[in-house]
């Protein structure tokens, strides 16, 4: 049946398929990365909102029957290992349940962080050439 999956080109029309609850969280943490990341860009990525910064995708997030997932790649979860143990995570997600207040300040340090990064990678490889 992956031809009935909705396909969207915006993150205003991801958002706008969820109920009013779960839009907000998703609105939350888009304002708490375009504030710690002014620069990056908004694209769909995989079918999911995502910013992109010097090139590299920055952070992906969705939203799923009972949680928000969070994409800051392997690095972005290592970084914050200690404070992201009070949720479900892996190698390079987290989950934030959809019943918990988001931990927006905590998201934001992980944008700043990944935004660093990949400034840092692109004017490593700008050296190079």
């Amino acid at each position: 049946m992956e031809g009935n999956k909705p396909i969207f080109a915006t993150f205003d029309e991801y958002i706008a398929q969820f109920p009013p609850d779960v839009s907000g969280k998703l609105q939350q943490i888009r304002s708490t990365i375009q504030a710690a990341a002014p620069d990056a860009v908004e694209k769909i990525s995989y079918q999911m909102p995502t910013f992109t910064l010097a090139g590299k995708n920055l952070v992906h997030f969705a939203a799923f029957k009972n949680h928000i997932g969070f994409y800051p790649t392997p690095s972005g979860i290592e970084e914050f290992r200690e404070e992201l143990s009070l949720y479900k995570n892996a190698k390079g997600s987290v989950q934030f349940p959809l019943d918990e207040p988001l931990p927006l300040e905590l998201i934001g340090r992980i944008a700043r962080f990944r935004a660093a990064e990949n400034i840092e990678q692109a004017a490593a490889k700008q050296k190079k050439r």
